[in-house]
């Protein structure tokens, strides 16, 4: 796990708005990513990090098909084995949290299970993404998405 990612785990919702608030989007990811849950102001939040990523998810995977990088979709990878499930489209627009420019990855028309879905992701550092999701307007979790090769 990244140094970054590690030190966002034991930090408070807060202030990992004020993190994400502080950003600019960045270039949207190409291709995998390594996911992190993060359950933002818990004690608990390592864990959750540790069985969430074994258990349930592991990061997504991004096909950017426009020419200029602006938008594409992604699988999530998820359960034990990293299989690909839950399709979303991903563009740029708005933030939900502050109004202003972020990567969104929105489930709405490409997802029966994941349709009130909406995540919001920006580039923190190279290769390392903070992101928030939304359940239809509601903020219900942060995570972290890495890539091993930053260009």
């Amino acid at each position: 796990m990244n140094n970054t990612v590690k030190t966002w785990l034991s930090k408070s919702r807060e202030e990992l708005d004020e993190i994400y608030r502080n950003a600019e989007p960045g270039n949207i990811p190409s291709g995998d990513t390594h996911g992190t849950a993060i359950l933002a102001g818990s004690i608990f939040s390592k864990i959750v990090a540790a069985f969430a990523r074994l258990l349930a998810w592991q990061g997504k995977v991004f096909d950017l098909f426009c020419p200029d990088g602006q938008a594409g979709l992604l699988v999530n990878k998820i359960t034990p084995f990293s299989l690909s499930f839950i399709v979303a489209k991903v563009y740029r627009d708005k933030s939900w949290l502050d109004g202003k420019d972020t990567i969104v990855i929105d489930y709405s028309k490409t997802s029966f299970v994941a349709k009130v879905i909406r995540d919001e992701i920006r580039e923190i550092e190279p290769g390392v993404y903070l992101g928030k999701v939304w359940w239809g307007k509601t903020r219900v979790l942060d995570f972290a998405l890495t890539r091993d090769n930053v260009d």
